[in-house]
């Protein structure tokens, strides 16, 4: 069955070495490159606390570090989670 919680992003980190290009022609090496983000979330499942990176999308929304992030976990493994 899953629970929901509450967790805090800890840090946010861009992927540079990972470009996805989003236009079929550029007029620079940055033009229409959107990059992926892993972000660290620091949440509480069964009163144990867990911190856990989690890879966002390139060209998904980013939450800004200290920002609160709405959660789903198994309660058979409370360490697996994902962003809602």
């Amino acid at each position: 069955m899953q629970k929901r919680t509450t967790g805090t992003v800890v840090s946010v980190k861009k992927q540079w070495w990972f470009k996805v290009n989003t236009k079929a022609f550029r007029s620079g090496p940055l033009d229409g490159a959107v990059f992926p983000y892993i972000i660290k979330v620091r949440y509480t499942a069964d009163g144990v606390e867990y911190v856990k990176r989690k890879w966002i999308g390139a060209g998904y929304p980013v939450p800004a570090e200290g920002e609160q992030v709405d959660l789903v976990y198994d309660e058979d493994k409370p360490e697996k989670v994902k962003l809602v």
